[in-house]
């Protein structure tokens, strides 16, 4: 290969083609350039204050840092000063003229190589702390072409020696600018920023827009924003201020003006962080109930902001979801962002706030559960169906169940709640299982024939009252070496090691005929029943009740398998076991009537009425009004009879 061929070349750049993709391309939303512009600002203003407290004497040191913005829509402009550091003529053909230069990374690795010079000479002054200085890249102020046919940057420096003139960098995006000295008396000090409007953004000369923007992206940059005289950012960053000095009022107030709830929230909460990742956080817990599972789905997340500039609304990547409960904000010193500061450059600084969030969150409801059990159960009442996603949760999946709660038959009232805790201290010793049942409600959860047995051996059974508990307690598995189980799994044998406390009045034991008889009124019932059952049994687990509907192979319940049917659009019956008390009177009058006329057509129809309670107890009856027909038909016989024998 000739020498030709090896020869080194630079990269060329279409200046007007990367300026095009910088204003067309990187960002989404035209608006943010107002954002960028008043980030620069205050970044200049931070400087300025930098350098005041590090001893320097600036121009006119007795001007006020603030932000200004004044609206002509007559003349198509929007201007922007400040009382800042200020540029010469050369600084402006640096930082404006050349894309991705930034003042801000030059002044930060001044000061950083400042910090080492003081840490070799430890009777020097603390290391100087630039943290609040905003831009970093450089290339945000390049936006304000999406709105903007020319722009002029008029700026004076705030220090140096005699009177330094004024500079003006003028440009119309298209790949050219040029920078000329000016007899111009503003500004002062600082920059200013004439913004030619294109024809399609007058919009942004109007102070309702502008104002709106920056209660949106600016509210809480730490120097005033002034539009057309009027201060536009009055609210405090409030989670920048030491916590022992802020009272609950603020917080309250804080929370309607972020959130515009009017009801106060039930709880805050206020993180400080240095390490793994530097960032303050203020989180609150609503007082009213959000429908995460409907309309408000995709509406939560915290509002990320990056040195008190918003950078996202809403943002999901904080927060595990079981947490979407939460409603605030988190301001980082660390975030990396892209070019546009629109889209996060990498993930990892959002996942390790994530991790402390939650376990700082984690921490806050244990503290509350243990010191505030009235107020956690209003927050259980509130958020517990979507805290209850935190199953998922490997890592912290103890934490999460010893925070949940239930209803359940050893309390009095459906308001009630008891921890996983609390049911284990009730328990007797010998028992190791966390037992549960499903309904609609308390008094449903309570009349499942399943409880009967439960209630024959004294033994506290969890209500669950929702979808997802179960998915809840097969995800759980565990808790403490305990297991959770269904009432309809239970089978003869779970609860032999347990007395009775209840002793219902035993129905007289059937003779060994009538056994026998019982035996083929089952296979009779079977044969009525035909493909709906596997087979009719004898049950065990029956005191007050005629008859249940049992798994064959004892796993998922009839609501889990209801559920599942209902995702899958299947509506089939599922074919069970039916499980017969023999000692009820119903079955007796049913073997009575057997014996007397195994064929008989009131046996077939008290059957079928009996298998179809038992549907609809489980939520799988489909044809109401066959069973209505078979009642009407029954009790008019049974009216009937009673007329006859009680000769009416």
């Amino acid at each position: 290969m000739s020498e030709e061929g090896n020869e080194k070349r630079e990269f060329r750049a279409e200046v007007c083609k990367v300026l095009h993709i910088l204003t067309h391309s990187l960002y989404t939303n035209r608006e943010i350039f107002l954002r960028e512009l008043i980030s620069n600002a205050s970044d200049a203003l931070d400087k300025v204050r930098f350098r005041v407290n590090r001893g320097e004497l600036p121009r006119l040191p007795d001007l006020d840092l603030e932000i200004r913005i004044t609206l002509d829509k007559d003349a198509k402009t929007l201007t922007i000063s400040d009382t800042g550091l200020g540029m010469n003529a050369e600084e402006l053909a640096e930082n404006l003229g050349t894309i991705a230069k930034s003042g801000s990374e030059d002044f930060l690795a001044s000061l950083a190589a400042e910090n080492d010079r003081k840490a070799e000479n430890p009777e020097e002054t603390a290391a100087a702390d630039a943290a609040n200085i905003i831009g970093r890249f450089g290339i945000g102020c390049y936006s304000v072409f999406m709105v903007a046919d020319k722009v002029e940057v008029i700026s004076r420096p705030a220090f140096g020696e005699g009177e330094p003139k004024a500079h003006v960098w003028t440009s119309d995006g298209l790949g050219t600018f040029t920078v000329e000295t000016t007899d111009s008396e503003e500004p002062e000090r600082g920059t200013v920023i004439k913004v030619h409007l294109k024809d399609d953004a007058l919009e942004f000369a109007e102070k309702y827009r502008v104002e709106s923007i920056i209660r949106k992206h600016s509210a809480y940059v730490p120097f005033p924003v002034f539009v057309d005289g009027e201060q536009a950012n009055t609210q405090p960053a409030l989670w920048r201020e030491p916590r022992a000095s802020i009272k609950k009022e603020q917080y309250d107030s804080f929370y309607t003006h972020l959130t515009y709830d009017n009801k106060p929230p039930l709880d805050v909460e206020h993180i400080s962080v240095d390490v793994p990742v530097q960032f303050t956080a203020l989180l609150y817990i609503p007082d009213t109930e959000r429908d995460f599972f409907g309309s408000e789905r995709d509406y939560w997340g915290l509002d990320l902001y990056a040195r008190r500039v918003l950078i996202q609304h809403n943002n999901k990547e904080l927060l595990p979801e079981y947490l979407a409960f939460l409603r605030g904000l988190v301001d980082t010193e660390d975030l990396p962002l892209n070019i546009s500061r629109e889209t996060l450059q990498e993930n990892v600084i959002l996942r390790r706030i994530n991790q402390v969030v939650t376990k700082q969150t984690l921490g806050h409801l244990e503290k509350m559960a243990r010191d505030e059990k009235e107020k956690y159960n209003s927050f259980w009442r509130l958020h517990g169906k979507i805290f209850k996603l935190g199953y998922h949760d490997f890592v912290n999946r103890d934490r999460i169940a010893s925070l949940l709660r239930f209803n359940s038959s050893a309390l009095a009232e459906a308001d009630d709640l008891t921890s996983l805790e609390d049911y284990m201290g009730r328990a007797p010793e010998a028992q190791k299982t966390f037992w549960f049942v499903t309904g609609p409600n308390r008094e449903a959860c309570r009349l499942n024939p399943h409880m009967e047995l439960f209630r024959k051996k004294g033994v506290e059974v969890l209500y669950l009252f929702e979808p997802i508990d179960e998915f809840v307690m097969d995800g759980l598995g565990k808790y403490k070496e305990w297991e959770f189980r269904a009432v309809e799994n239970a089978g003869p044998e779970a609860l032999k090691d347990f007395e009775d406390k209840e002793k219902p009045e035993a129905a007289p034991p059937l003779s060994d005929e009538d056994s026998t008889s019982f035996d083929a009124l089952m296979a009779r019932m079977k044969e009525i029943l035909g493909d709906k059952v596997t087979s009719v049994a004898l049950s065990h687990r029956l005191a007050d009740s005629p008859a249940v509907l049992v798994s064959p192979d004892g796993g998922m319940t009839a609501s889990m398998e209801k559920l599942l049917k209902v995702m899958q659009k299947d509506d089939s019956i599922p074919v069970k076991i039916l499980e017969v008390n023999r000692d009820h009177p119903l079955l007796r009058s049913m073997l009575k009537i057997y014996k007397a006329d195994n064929k008989s057509r009131v046996l077939d129809e008290m059957t079928r009425s009996l298998f179809d309670s038992c549907l609809l107890v489980d939520g799988y009856l489909k044809d109401p009004q066959a069973l209505a027909a078979r009642q009407n038909e029954i009790l008019t016989q049974a009216a009937a009879w009673y007329t006859e024998v009680c000769k009416i």
